[in-house]
């Protein structure tokens, strides 16, 4: 069963796809059929950037378990960096 909920957020990052490295400012999560995951449902999450069209996508499926390790991985790393130091308002020393 497909929940047909799609959660989309705004990201600033970037992620190598097929043409290489692209900007990415959209996200979007749901839990779906996947393509390649030999599986029935997935935790399905596309990493895009609209401006440059469909082919700027990174697309990740994801078992339950795997999505749910990966957030508290993404948490507890976070969390044992310095404050800030990951934030867009600390940006590289001649980063555009």
């Amino acid at each position: 069963m497909c929940t047909y909920q799609t959660h989309k957020i705004q990201v600033d990052g970037s992620g190598k796809a097929k043409t290489g490295w692209i900007s990415l400012s959209e996200a979007t999560v749901y839990v779906d059929h996947p393509v390649h995951l030999p599986q029935d449902h997935s935790v399905n999450i596309d990493f895009l950037d609209p401006a440059q069209g469909p082919s700027a996508r990174v697309a990740v499926e994801l078992t339950e378990e795997a999505a749910l390790a990966l957030a508290d991985a993404i948490h507890q790393a976070i969390a044992s960096a310095p404050p800030g130091m990951a934030s867009a308002r600390t940006r590289a020393a001649g980063a555009a």
